[in-house]
C-alpha cells in the first residue's frame, strides 16, 4: 500500500480518538453529531426534516447504520420520526428542541475544537489540505460512480488496512 494512503488512515484513527471524547463530553458520539449537524444545516435551509436516505446519502452511511443512529437519538430525544406530508410510506427525520439546542451548544465551541486539531498547520497548509481532499473527494466520487455503472465482477475485493 502507498505510503500516503497508510498515513492518511493513522491520521483518520487519530483525529476519531481525539474527537471521541470531545463528542461524549456532549453524550453524543461523532456519528451521531453527523446526523445532527446535517439536520440543523436542512433546517437552516428551511427544510423540516430529512428522509432517512437523504441522510444516509449525505453521510455516506448504510441506511441501516443510519437507522441505528436515529433510534439511539430517538431514545435520547434529540430527533424524532415524522410522516412526511407528501407521501406517508416516507418519515422525515427532524430535530426537536432539546436537539436543536444540543447543536447549538456544540458549535458555540466547535470552531475552537476545529482549530486546535488543526494546530499543526499553517493557515497555508490547512487550505492546502482542503484543495487537495477536495480533488481527492471528487476523483474517488467519480470512481463510486463508475463502479456503480457497471455490472459487478464476482471476487474483486479491496480491501485496505493500515498495516
Amino acid at each position: 500500500m502507498d505510503n500516503s494512503l497508510r498515513e492518511f488512515i493513522r491520521i483518520f484513527g487519530l483525529v476519531e480518538r481525539i474527537m471521541q471524547p470531545y463528542f461524549a463530553r456532549f453524550g453524543i458520539s461523532g456519528s451521531q453529531w453527523g446526523v445532527l449537524v446535517n439536520l440543523y444545516r436542512s433546517e437552516l435551509k428551511g427544510c423540516k426534516g430529512l428522509p432517512l436516505r437523504e441522510l444516509s446519502e449525505r453521510l455516506l452511511i448504510r441506511p441501516p447504520s443510519v437507522t441505528g443512529l436515529v433510534d439511539r437519538l430517538e431514545r435520547s430525544s434529540l430527533v424524532r420520526r415524522v410522516s412526511s406530508a407528501k407521501d406517508l410510506r416516507v418519515r422525515q427525520i427532524q430535530l426537536t428542541s432539546g436537539g436543536r439546542h444540543l447543536v447549538e451548544r456544540i458549535l458555540a465551541v466547535h470552531d475552537d475544537q476545529v482549530n486546535k486539531v488543526l494546530g499543526g498547520l499553517s493557515p497555508e497548509e490547512q487550505s492546502q489540505l482542503r484543495r487537495l481532499l477536495a480533488t481527492w473527494g471528487r476523483h474517488l466520487e467519480g470512481l463510486l460512480k463508475h463502479e456503480n455503472a457497471e455490472p459487478e465482477t464476482k471476487g474483486s475485493h479491496l480491501v485496505l488496512t493500515a498495516n
